[in-house]
């Protein structure tokens, strides 16, 4: 089963640009004459410290299961390539980070199948409905970080990772969560070059699925960071060494 089937919706979503993108907006062209150009008066307004970029949701999918635990590291052992992620929630009007909101994450392990589901993808395995599924509270700086593995790949996707935004959630006394406002449905997505080199390693080369990549996935618009596409860095010389993986995404609150 894929989720190809669902079309993006149209809530907003943005990425916060960088400072240098801020400073180029803010200057204008220069235009060539030969009289000094006029000094800018005194009570001009500061350019802004930083510019939202609008981009997409993406589709839930068929594989969401709700009230996950609330906890940092959603691995719970399974086998594959560390990946350590930092993702920055900011608010879509002001830029400003937004604290105390939960990102939480599913996606599937080296064999592409999914808690509560294992199976769909071809491989049989335990499922305990909670293996690579949980979230996180974002700081006071806006930053939810989260350990887990590579993704696999199951049949019609390429290798991915969802990801919502909540507010106002409760945290029950055994660590699941519950209540709160949904502001963003989306999906990360990984360098094909990396995901390429992580497929000849063990157990993600004994996935019998056929892999899509990125540019044949239907969810995927290539539109880089703003549509999802994570920023990658190794942790070693190999890639069973990990990744860490970063991204911005601002909120339409």
């Amino acid at each position: 089963m894929t989720d190809t089937s669902d079309a993006s919706v149209g809530r907003r979503t943005v990425l916060v640009a960088t400072g240098a993108t801020a400073a180029t907006l803010a200057v204008g062209a220069a235009v060539a004459t030969d009289a000094p150009a006029p000094a800018a008066p005194a009570t001009a307004p500061v350019a802004a410290a930083a510019v939202c970029t609008l981009t997409k949701e993406m589709t839930e999918g068929p594989y969401y299961l709700d009230g996950q635990y609330v906890r940092s590291d959603i691995s719970e052992g399974k086998a594959g390539i560390p990946l350590k992620l930092t993702l920055t929630v900011v608010d879509d009007d002001t830029c400003a980070p937004l604290s105390n909101a939960l990102v939480e994450l599913w996606h599937a392990d080296a064999l592409g199948e999914y808690s509560g589901f294992v199976g769909n993808n071809g491989h049989s395995e335990p499922d305990n409905g909670t293996f690579l599924r949980g979230g996180v509270l974002t700081n006071s700086s806006g930053v939810a970080a989260i350990t887990t593995i590579y993704p696999g790949w199951y049949r019609g996707r390429c290798v991915h990772i969802h990801v919502k935004v909540h507010t106002n959630v409760t945290v029950t006394s055994d660590g699941h969560f519950t209540g709160g406002q949904e502001l963003h449905t989306g999906q990360l997505f990984f360098n094909e070059t990396i995901t390429t080199a992580v497929a000849r390693v063990s157990p993600y080369s004994t996935n019998t699925v056929t892999r899509t990549t990125l540019a044949r996935d239907s969810i995927y618009d290539g539109g880089g960071a703003a549509s999802g596409l994570l920023t990658l860095t190794a942790l070693g010389s190999t890639p069973a060494a990990g990744y860490t993986g970063t991204l911005t995404l601002g909120v339409e609150r």
